[in-house]
């Protein structure tokens, strides 16, 4: 399907106006100059948690506990994850490191 021109110039325009709204819109709702909503403060203590175990739940839900290699090498990913999470800090290497290891396992392990 081709657009026309002027599909496309519209279809330009409100992608770069949503996009500038989800910029905008949090500075207009919460100004420099006002103490932010109290909820907002909870969302930002609860928030980064449920993130990582919602996560950790998608990334195990296809996982066969029943069968070889029962979950051996997303647990050992999960478990690298961490290990180098705590001994760096580092989100990036965190995340690096058990996606190699991971890919490493399933195509050179447990084949």
């Amino acid at each position: 399907m081709a657009l026309t021109p002027l599909q496309t110039l519209l279809m330009i325009l409100a992608v770069a106006a949503g996009t500038q709204i989800t910029r905008w819109l949090p500075f207009w709702l919460f100004p420099e100059n006002r103490r932010p909503p109290a909820w907002t403060a909870w969302l930002s203590r609860v928030l980064p948690a449920a993130t990582m175990g919602l996560l950790v739940v998608y990334c195990l839900k296809d996982v066969s506990w029943t069968a070889s290699p029962y979950g051996a090498p997303e647990l050992l990913s999960v478990a690298a994850v961490a290990l180098l999470h705590r001994w760096r800090g580092n989100v990036l290497l965190s995340i690096a490191g058990g996606t190699a290891l991971y890919m490493v396992l399933v195509q050179a392990v447990f084949v």
